[in-house]
């Protein structure tokens, strides 16, 4: 039934948000999606997400999306939250996908703001308030301005609460100054998920982040970074941030540089090669390729890191 909520939604921890691995057809490769969702579970990851920037989505057709839903829900079988991001010019679209995402069993949702700028800040919460009225999940909304070229700003956040009661968590993109001003504008209490594939994480958990969406680069490494800041070991969770700093750095330059090489760290992590890239996409060099094999040879194979600490709460 359309609008069931399948558990108790809590908005924290790490999520691992799905690429998009095509075969070398330029199908989606459902054998590649479901080792995606295998390794990101083993390595740790609280949850798991699927058709953000890094899944491509935009390049994606309806049946793919709904496709990759429908391969999410039976891979992750309840075993962590779900989370769909919806994509769509419109109202109408979004409300569409929405449906969609409930019926193949997502927990719950993230509204992208629509690919056309709007004329205003005020319009974009028009748009995100009607979008999140039209179903009956658990929602967030996707403010990535650095990436997508616009946004809202904290008064348009706490606008758009005060409008829709199910406009629950956020999924925020920026520096953690940033986020420090997004979460007090929100209030206490209010989940905010950082990004950037784990820029600044123990600084954004300081400036009040409740977790991560991220791609699976290196979630084995971020989950622990997370639980280790969750009990106060601060030393040893700045210590495993250092470690794994350049890697991110390399894949965060830009999300064509996340898709050329992020997605292919992540493979050769997981045990496989990228068969396929879906244009337009950014051509990964020789020099760049030597690069990700670099950072995924150190890194190693993507599994659950070892505790940072033995402290408990």
């Amino acid at each position: 039934m359309v609008g069931l909520v399948r558990k108790q939604v809590s908005f924290s921890g790490v999520y691992a948000i799905l690429y998009a691995f095509f075969d070398a057809e330029g199908r989606l490769d459902r054998g590649a999606m479901r080792r995606q969702v295998e390794a990101s579970i083993d390595a740790g990851a609280h949850g798991i997400a699927a058709l953000g920037l890094a899944t491509e989505v935009q390049k994606l057709t309806r049946d793919e999306r709904w496709g990759i839903m429908d391969w999410a829900a039976e891979d992750v079988a309840g075993r962590r939250p779900l989370a769909f991001t919806i994509f769509g010019v419109s109202v109408k679209e979004q409300e569409e996908e929405a449906r969609r995402a409930a019926a193949s069993g997502a927990d719950w949702l993230i509204h992208q703001p629509p690919p056309e700028r709007p004329r205003d800040e005020a319009a974009l919460v028009d748009f995100f308030a009607a979008a999140i009225a039209s179903h009956a999940l658990p929602t967030a909304v996707q403010n990535a301005p650095a990436y997508l070229g616009y946004g809202l700003g904290p008064s348009g956040l706490a606008e758009l609460r005060r409008r829709a009661p199910r406009f629950l968590a956020l999924k925020g993109e920026g520096p953690a100054v940033e986020i420090a001003e997004t979460t007090r504008a929100l209030g206490p209490g209010f989940p905010v998920f950082a990004g950037r594939g784990g820029l600044e994480i123990t600084d954004s958990l300081r400036a009040g982040c409740a977790g991560l969406i991220v791609a699976p680069d290196v979630v084995d490494h971020l989950a622990a970074i997370f639980e280790a800041m969750r009990v106060g070991a601060e030393v040893e969770a700045e210590a495993c941030y250092r470690k794994i700093l350049p890697a991110i750095v390399f894949v965060m330059q830009s999300l064509d540089t996340l898709i050329a090489y992020g997605k292919r760290l992540s493979a050769w992590r997981m045990g496989f090669d990228v068969a396929h890239d879906r244009a337009p996409a950014l051509a990964p060099t020789p020099f760049g390729l030597s690069l990700a094999r670099r950072f995924a040879s150190e890194l190693g194979p993507l599994r659950r890191a070892p505790a940072l600490t033995d402290r408990t709460p």
